[in-house]
This record gives structure tokens, sequence and C-alpha cells, in this order.
């Protein structure tokens, strides 16, 4: 049995996260989705809905064969330290995040969520790309 946690904020981060996972599930593994949002003005309701929307793909796509919890804090925290947090209070065996090719030669720029939990955790990360954005 293994734990999980996905950060997401997107339907597709989302539904990469999920195909990552695909092969790798077995029956007893949990999937805990989290999207971290600040909140109060700096979070409008639209954001709020789709961060539920990409946490419910999760669920949709592997419900049927793992536990998922899906979380969507809103609390005032950078969501490095939502995630960080949350694997720490379920012993999560990896976090895995998306990360997205930023420029047309392909090479990976870390988003500063990705890079402040690769360098702060002391569990596997796992980065799966994205699709290629200018």
């Amino acid at each position: 049995m293994r734990t999980y946690v996905l950060g997401t904020d997107t339907v597709e981060t989302s539904a990469a996260l999920c195909d990552y996972l695909d092969d790798r599930l077995d029956s007893g593994d949990t999937v805990h989705a989290v999207n971290s949002l600040w909140g109060g003005s700096r979070t409008d309701a639209e954001t709020a809905r789709d961060g539920e929307d990409a946490v419910d793909v999760v669920r949709s796509r592997l419900g049927s064969r793992v536990t998922v919890e899906t979380h969507q804090f809103v609390r005032g925290n950078d969501p490095d330290e939502d995630l960080l947090a949350h694997a720490d209070a379920v012993d999560a065996d990896e976090l895995v995040l998306g990360v997205r090719k930023r420029n047309p030669t392909g090479k990976i720029v870390f988003g500063s969520t990705v890079q402040s939990v690769l360098l702060a955790s002391s569990r596997p990360v796992a980065v799966v790309p994205l699709e290629t954005t200018d």
C-alpha cells in the first residue's frame, strides 16, 4: 500500500498526473489530490471552481480503483507549504507534480512551487511533463 499526494490546479494537470499513476497503482493505494489557494482577494470564484474541478478529475479517473481523497486548502499558504505539510500528515510515499516546458527548445524551467517542493521535500517527488507553453 502506497500513498501518493498529487498537487494540481487544472483539469489538464490532473489528467496528466492520473496518466502517470495509471499503471503504478495497486488496489490498496491511496491518492490525495491537493489544490492550494490563497483565499480572500487573491482567489476569485472561478479559480476556486477550477481547483474543485481539478481534484474531481482525480476522483473520477482513479476512484474506482483506489481510495481517493480530495483536498482544497484555502488558508493563505504558498502551495508548496500546503503540499509538503499534507505529505507529512499522511506520510506520503511520493509527491507527484506537473511541470510545463516553457520554451521552444524544450528545456524545462521549474515553476516556483515545483522548485520549492523539490528543494524542501525529504520524500520522492515525481515531476510529470505537461504541454509546452511559450
